[in-house]
């Protein structure tokens, strides 16, 4: 399927959504450590670039808060819901639930760029099937290395050492995660 447009990422026009990665989760979802290890470079990463923080818990008073691992403390806003979609509408204003927000965030005309590396579910081939539900949607399916270095886009940008080093301290992890998605379909 090509694409009719290019959606690039750029620091000024992203904001990076940490979906329901919470507690409760951690002995359900398949590779949980991998997702928790993608969410905690690209948060340092968003706070090296001033991109933005949405973070959403699912029902926390009876799924736990979002894993200690991650600082969320500098959140532009993080919201409890019940909802699966975090496209909300204090959202709105400033497999199932990544799923459901891309296909909300799409039908409202933004460019939705969903991380392989860092999605993931307690039933492992549902992850291929939402990214690919997601791509046909008009999601673009990236990895968190190569978002990082989208939004940087050269090595004369004042955060590029930065970014690096987060690329080079999360290596070992990517290196995981290669080998984990290494059966997503490259129709993805």
């Amino acid at each position: 399927m090509s694409l009719s447009r290019i959606a690039k990422l750029t620091p000024q026009t992203t904001a990076l959504f940490i979906c329901d990665i919470q507690e409760r989760f951690k002995g359900v979802i398949w590779q949980y450590p991998s997702v928790i290890s993608c969410a905690g470079k690209m948060l340092k990463a968003s706070k090296h670039l001033d991109i933005p923080l949405v973070v959403t818990e699912q029902y926390p008073k009876g799924l736990g808060a979002t894993v200690g691992e991650l600082d969320i403390s500098d959140a532009t806003i993080c919201l409890p819901k019940t909802k699966f979609s975090m496209f909300l509408p204090e959202v709105q204003q400033s497999h199932v639930c990544v799923l459901q927000t891309a296909l909300d965030l799409l039908d409202n005309s933004y460019d939705v760029h969903v991380l392989a590396d860092g999605v993931s579910s307690c039933n492992h081939p549902e992850i291929d099937i939402a990214l690919a539900r997601m791509r046909q949607a008009g999601a673009i399916i990236t990895t968190s290395e190569s978002a990082l270095f989208q939004l940087v886009q050269d090595a004369k940008h004042e955060k590029f050492k930065d970014i690096s080093a987060l690329v080079k301290e999360y290596a070992e992890a990517t290196k995981v995660n290669k080998v984990l998605f290494k059966n997503v379909p490259s129709s993805l």
